[in-house]
């Protein structure tokens, strides 16, 4: 399919031909005749030059996406160019330069009947000599045309002066010693490294040939091949930053290729090294610090809980689990991982197409580490100076597009690090199984019964997160991104980790289905709470207990529960409150759970207690501005929108993972979210770690009785309004005939959510009738009615 740009090229590849026939044959008829003896005339024998450039240019039309084309239209190189030709010929023919003005009445007509017989040099090309020789004088012409020159060349081959000179300085020196044999060595040298690839990593990759300029690669293929040569016999770290770093995710034969560098636009992929093992360790919670809380305000409730003696209230802090045994890792299966030669061939062959990509569209960029993750391969690329991170990041859908990918994220920059993270999902994505990530140095070295195992980042790091640090989670992604598994995982990396004496588990879970198995372990405060209702009971207890534990602490005169066991006899226990779906909760009762998170969210942290809120519908109206504001630590899994994924992150990206676990933490203080691969555990295995953990228990599991009564408050909390207005408020909407929550906010000065709760509460009691849009609700009793009622 031929596009309009290549009608344009064609045409002008056919007028230069026309235009180079009409100046070298007489058969060209009148047009013929008027174009030679006008071209002539102007340009003197200069003319024939004319044509070939409209050549040259229509024919690099049909390669305007070639690196060194874009710079020249970018530049209008052709066009300094041009300018050089004619100061070159002109000051090149000076004895042809006419003593008087060209341009002069007198003047113009010879100057050009000259340039048509050929012995002048044209009627433009005179007058730009004649005003230079007059100006500058021919010492001078001659030095701005050599300048011309020089800066067409630096133009079109991305030669800045610093390396010209480099490679003058060092090409001569290099003569000096002797080393003048350089093609032998380059052959020699290639060959060598691409056999020794061959042998150790089994390798057919074509291997992309340098685009450097002619005069760059003149100067600088000694150094290079050198370079080279010393790399194979003494391998150097010193230079790494030379180097396209290959860094796999599977531990097991933890290597690395480094690929010789080639120029900025197109690096040449000659492998140097055998594998080696490398094994970086990062640990992501040690960048996390404690959050900000905001001012406590008095919260409305429509039932609270009578605190009364608030040690009847607390969680029974004596040890019952001296000979708890921790799971053991055998109880999870062990998950296999492929080799991944096929992905270390593929990410050379994508390092060389993407650098190819950016240069066809006039980014300049030299490639960085290559790094193979579990599910994504990230390539760091560095732009030039001056090449905005903007370009690189615009040109998203088109390097897609380029490497045949399903979608790519690119993070920009990497933190850190002078780069851009390009990444580019893997064919073959590799499952990061809990075991492996528990089983690490880094969880088990950790000493906090808070720390949980999340997965792998990209590099195969183990990632572990402290709940202590966060110190409140908020999980959020579409339906089957993985949200649920990263609740399992949590929980059993609980359960490794902390014995029930340690940490108490409150689990909120509205589906009814999710964590239902876990009924029956010994962490749990209570059975897993269900019922919408109930759950914001349980959510006014833990309230309740944060308010109780502040007041021994205060008694104690400490600030946190860690000084607290340490200088108390009792210990209390840390307690997690896990709630799985928090769009049933808002549905159900939104303005009583918002409150108590809030408030548990602002001050719970101190006090050892800590949220860990999943939800599969981030939008604005279950994840509200005072939920976020307060719960500083997030995990987003893949969601539909990048609307939602700012709703969860303030920012995107999410919209971009692909699934099945795939996530971005964005713990407490961090700069930006990391992309991690969740870890997985079966439910098989997960039900295995749970039976372990019921066994530990002889006896049947004693739960907390007055967490249990509180909680199943119900009935009573809806039958008993103790609101201090509401009697007022009643004989007010009888007497006036009508009720509003308009009405009541300017009556008894409250805020808008306490009249309407008012207003429900009649509804309830059968005082008002129902809504009825704007208009005030009708009142169903009179006021002898209502005595009647008070009476009784």
């Amino acid at each position: 399919m031929i596009v309009s740009g290549e009608y344009y090229n064609l045409v002008t590849v056919f007028i230069g031909i026309f235009l180079l026939y009409s100046l070298n044959s007489n058969s060209m008829g009148l047009l013929g005749q008027f174009i030679q003896d006008t071209f002539k005339g102007l340009f003197g024998a200069l003319s024939v030059i004319i044509p070939l450039l409209i050549i040259i240019i229509g024919i690099l039309g049909f390669f305007e996406r070639n690196e060194y084309v874009y710079r020249m239209k970018k530049s209008k190189t052709v066009y300094i160019f041009i300018v050089f030709l004619f100061i070159f010929y002109g000051l090149f023919n000076a004895r042809k330069i006419p003593v008087d003005n060209p341009l002069k009445a007198n003047m113009y007509r010879d100057v050009m009947q000259m340039g048509i017989d050929g012995s002048g040099c044209g009627l433009i090309t005179s007058t730009i000599a004649y005003f230079i020789k007059a100006v500058f004088g021919l010492t001078g012409g001659w030095l701005i045309s050599i300048f011309v020159l020089f800066i067409t060349v630096m133009y079109t081959f991305n030669i800045s002066l610093k390396d010209l000179m480099e490679g003058i300085t060092n090409k001569s020196s290099k003569i000096k010693n002797g080393n003048v044999n350089v093609k032998d060595k380059v052959s020699n040298l290639k060959e060598s490294a691409i056999n020794l690839v061959t042998e150790e990593v089994d390798e057919t990759t074509q291997i992309g040939k340098n685009k450097k300029g002619f005069l760059k690669n003149i100067f600088n293929k000694n150094d290079k091949n050198e370079e080279l040569e010393n790399t194979l016999v003494e391998p150097s770290y010193d230079d790494e930053d030379k180097t396209i770093k290959i860094v796999g995710f599977n531990k097991s034969d933890d290597d690395y290729l480094e690929i010789l560098e080639g120029t900025s636009s197109m690096p040449e992929l000659d492998v140097l090294k055998d594998l080696q093992n490398t094994n970086p360790n990062v640990k992501m919670s040690d960048t996390m610090s404690n959050t900000k809380t905001k001012a406590n305000t008095n919260i409305e409730k429509t039932a609270p809980i009578n605190l009364g003696d608030t040690n009847d209230l607390h969680i029974n802090s004596q040890s019952n689990y001296e000979n708890y045994t921790k799971p053991s890792l055998d109880l999870i299966t062990k998950i296999g991982h492929k080799g991944n030669e096929n992905d270390k061939r593929k990410a050379l062959e994508n390092a060389s197409l993407l650098i190819k990509t950016l240069s066809n569209f006039g980014v300049d960029t030299k490639m960085g580490q290559v790094t193979l993750g579990p599910t994504i391969t990230r390539y760091e690329v560095q732009p030039n100076p001056g090449v905005k991170v903007s370009r690189i990041v615009n040109l998203s859908d088109d390097i897609a597009l380029s490497l045949a990918a399903k979608s790519i994220r690119i993070e920009a920059p990497i933190p850190g690090k002078s780069a851009i993270g390009i990444e580019v999902p893997n064919d073959e994505p590799q499952v990061v199984g809990l075991r492996d990530v528990i089983g690490s140095k880094e969880f088990k070295e950790d000493s906090s019964s808070l720390a949980i195992g999340l997965g792998k980042d990209i590099s195969g790091n183990p990632v572990i997160a402290d709940i202590g640090k966060m110190p409140h989670l908020l999980v959020a992604g579409a339906t089957g991104s993985g949200k649920s598994v990263c609740i399992n995982t949590i929980i059993n990396s609980v359960l490794y980790k902390a014995t029930p004496d340690e940490v108490k588990l409150l689990l909120i879970d509205p589906k009814v289905v999710e964590l239902a198995h876990y009924n029956g372990i010994p962490h749990l405060l209570s059975p897993v709470v269900t019922d919408p209702k109930k759950a914001a009971n349980a959510l006014n207890w833990a309230v309740v207990e944060m308010n109780k534990r502040y007041k021994l602490f205060a008694d104690l005169g400490v600030k946190d529960i860690t000084s607290y066991n340490e200088k108390s006899e009792t210990k209390l226990p840390k307690v997690v409150i896990i709630i799985d779906e928090l769009a049933d909760l808002m549905m159900a009762c939104a303005n009583e759970v918002e409150d108590y998170i809030c408030r548990l969210a602002q001050m719970a942290r101190a006090a050892g207690m800590h949220l860990i809120i999943a939800t599969q519908r981030p939008s604005v109206d279950v994840i509200t501005g005072v939920i976020k504001a307060n719960v500083p630590s997030r995990i987003a899994f893949a969601v539909s929108s990048q609307t939602d994924s700012r709703t969860i992150l303030d920012m995107g990206g999410a919209e971009k993972l692909l699934g099945k676990g795939d996530m971005l933490f964005y713990p407490l203080g961090a700069a930006k979210p990391v992309r991690l691969q969740g870890a997985y555990i079966s439910e098989d295995d997960s039900e295995k770690v749970i039976n372990f953990v019921k066994g530990q228990v002889k006896e049947e599991v004693k739960y907390e009785e007055e967490i249990i009564q509180t909680i199943s408050k119900t009935a009573n909390i809806k039958n008993n309004d103790v609101d201090e207005f509401l009697e007022d408020a009643i004989a007010f909407v009888v007497q006036s005939g009508q009720g509003s929550s308009s009405m009541l906010q300017r009556k008894y000065k409250i805020g808008f959510n306490r009249a309407a709760r008012l207003i429900d509460s009649m509804e309830e009691r059968g005082i008002v009738g129902p809504s009825e849009g704007s208009k005030p609700r009708k009142v169903l009793i009179t006021m002898e009615e209502l005595a009647k009622l008070e009476g009784e």
